[in-house]
């Protein structure tokens, strides 16, 4: 097995710019219909959906890794983190020290990334900003760092080769080596110049007539990055920030959306993806189609789509429920059903997709299940909820302003 990092022409990528200018601007045409939905919503609303993806992020980019993260801790410290006007330099956060903030020091990192991937984004990326990353991405992994011969904050620099295995001892299978430690400075130097430089042409990275669009930039930007691998652990969470970097750069603001999401739900394709864009066989090494990345980044730009409507469907539930408080602000409900209307909500489509039962009422509202019956009869009176189905068949749904069904 070879890889393209061995490729003579290494790294000038090249891509077929007329099967990506459709998909690139379709991309652009659901950024500013995404756009204008997160407008639509009031800003307390706007701050909620913004957590939330963040919260998605964070989780999600972990998993992809097979590392789980508390929920409630990756709020609580994204919230603090997020309200706070604070340089996030991992002097905040020292690695053989305790967190100082959360008891959930891994959801405490990954917080402290997430959010300065979108104060940032405005800054050119550089090795401090990755290493200043991949000290946040390693809190709350001091005892693997203390019992092992991990490089924190630095470009990995064992002489031993970086490979990715699978496989019992013995029968291990390698499915990619990144190159050798002793050329990551000067790799790493091409990449970040690259990324700074604001690289060109449509369809070669050695030209700078035109401007590569954002879409297509963040996609050669993750690969390039994971194809090198400059760390010892952590590098699958810091190339997806640099996705999040490279779109906010293009959108001049945070992204409303959660890529790692999307790719958490099909994880066994995009390694499958990551892999075929990486690797080659040895008579493909003089040949520039191993250099073709238009695979990967169709894949990429469909991948990155799926997650706008994902985030898309997230802004419609909220703008239907401040419409629907908008036109409920002065029916009298009480407390307990303002609870679980929002619950329901909260849920999304997703949630209740055939509806809610007295039951399912009785234990969001944790009321008896008489209590909950009285509850959904008010609600239907008022106009809050529709009724369908009969006997133990019944099923409630929020009554929303438009031809949709309700939530």
């Amino acid at each position: 097995m070879n890889y393209i990092w061995q490729h003579k022409q290494w790294p000038n990528f090249v891509y077929d710019s007329e099967k990506l200018s459709a998909l690139a601007y379709q991309y652009a045409k659901q950024t500013a219909k995404l756009s204008g939905s997160f407008l639509q919503i009031d800003l307390d609303d706007a701050l909620t959906a913004q957590l939330d993806l963040m919260v998605d992020e964070a989780i999600n980019t972990s998993l992809i890794e097979g590392e789980n993260l508390n929920p409630a801790s990756v709020r609580s410290a994204l919230q603090h983190f997020s309200n706070q006007n604070l340089d996030l330099n991992l002097t905040l956060i020292p690695i053989n020290a305790a967190p100082i903030y959360f008891p959930d020091s891994k959801a405490e990192g990954l917080a402290a990334l997430i959010v300065d991937v979108r104060k940032n984004f405005h800054k050119p990326l550089s090795r401090e900003l990755l290493f200043n990353w991949h000290q946040m991405v390693l809190v709350g992994f001091e005892d693997s760092i203390l019992n092992s011969d991990l490089t924190v904050g630095q470009w990995r620099n064992s002489p031993e080769p970086m490979q990715i295995v699978s496989g019992p001892i013995g029968y291990e299978r390698v499915h990619y080596e990144a190159p050798d430690s002793k050329d990551l400075d000067q790799m790493m130097s091409d990449f970040l110049d690259w990324f700074n430089s604001g690289f060109s042409d449509s369809s070669s990275l050695t030209s700078e007539s035109q401007s590569i669009p954002g879409v297509i930039r963040a996609g050669i930007a993750h690969l390039w990055f994971e194809v090198i691998h400059p760390f010892d652990d952590g590098n699958g969470r810091i190339g997806r920030a640099i996705i999040e970097y490279a779109l906010a750069q293009d959108l001049g603001a945070p992204v409303v959306l959660s890529m790692s999401t999307h790719i958490e739900k099909n994880r066994k394709e995009y390694y499958q993806q990551l892999n075929q864009a990486s690797c080659c066989d040895a008579n493909e090494l003089n040949n520039k189609g191993a250099l073709n990345i238009t695979p990967w980044l169709v894949w990429f730009i469909k991948t990155l789509m799926a997650a706008q409507k994902d985030a898309e469907a997230k802004m419609e539930v909220i703008f239907q429920k401040t419409q629907f408080w908008q036109r409920h602000k002065n029916t009298d409900l009480s407390e307990r059903q303002k609870m679980a209307l929002n619950k329901i909500f909260k849920a999304g489509k997703e949630g209740f997709p055939n509806g809610i039962s007295a039951q399912k009422y009785a234990a969001l509202a944790k009321c008896a299940k008489a209590t909950a019956t009285r509850d959904l009869g008010d609600l239907v009176s008022k106009d809050c909820l529709s009724v369908e189905g009969v006997g133990r068949g019944i099923r409630y749904f929020i009554k929303l302003g438009t031809p949709q069904r309700s939530i």
